[in-house]
């Protein structure tokens, strides 16, 4: 099974729907957001956009978590779940942390408790081994600082691989 990656995607939502149109053809039905998605109505459209599960963490821009919770709640988005600071849970049998700060996930990481860890915040693209653990920065998708990226995990093969959103 694959997994789709982002973060930081911004509100840039000529970008999102590139990434998503991306992440559809590979037939992809998970999806993780390391948070910044920015507005609340981003979300909704991420989640329209793209019909499998959505995790998601809220990160420093996202404003209140609890806007964000009551927009998916109000049944705009219910193949989103949303995480606060942390998020926990197993896709096909790889135990997943996610946050969106580096430090935070990088503590998750050397816990050893996880197959991997997912985090956004400083937009840069990140593949990391910690001990069993994958650290991964999937990079930003509204292409701030760094140019947009995206990860897909495949947990058959464990193989990760960093997409440049310029060349898709």
């Amino acid at each position: 099974m694959k997994i789709a990656i982002i973060s930081d995607t911004h509100d840039n939502m000529a970008n999102i729907k590139k990434a998503l149109d991306y992440i559809n053809g590979q037939k992809i039905t998970e999806l993780i957001h390391c948070g910044d998605v920015c507005a609340p109505i981003t979300m909704v459209e991420i989640a329209e956009q793209f019909k499998g599960n959505i995790n998601l963490c809220i990160g420093n821009v996202d404003g209140d978590p609890f806007r964000m919770l009551q927009r998916v709640q109000d049944g705009k988005a219910p193949n989103v779940t949303i995480h606060q600071e942390v998020g926990e849970f197993t896709i096909d049998g790889k135990k997943i942390a996610i946050n969106h700060y580096p430090k935070i996930a990088k503590a998750l990481a050397k816990t050893g408790d996880y197959d991997l860890v997912f985090y956004g915040h400083n937009h840069k693209p990140w593949v990391e081994k910690i001990g069993k653990t994958q650290l991964v920065n999937p990079g930003n998708v509204a292409n701030i600082i760094n140019a947009p990226t995206l990860a897909i995990y495949d947990t058959v093969t464990d193989n990760l691989e960093l997409i440049k959103l310029d060349e898709i």
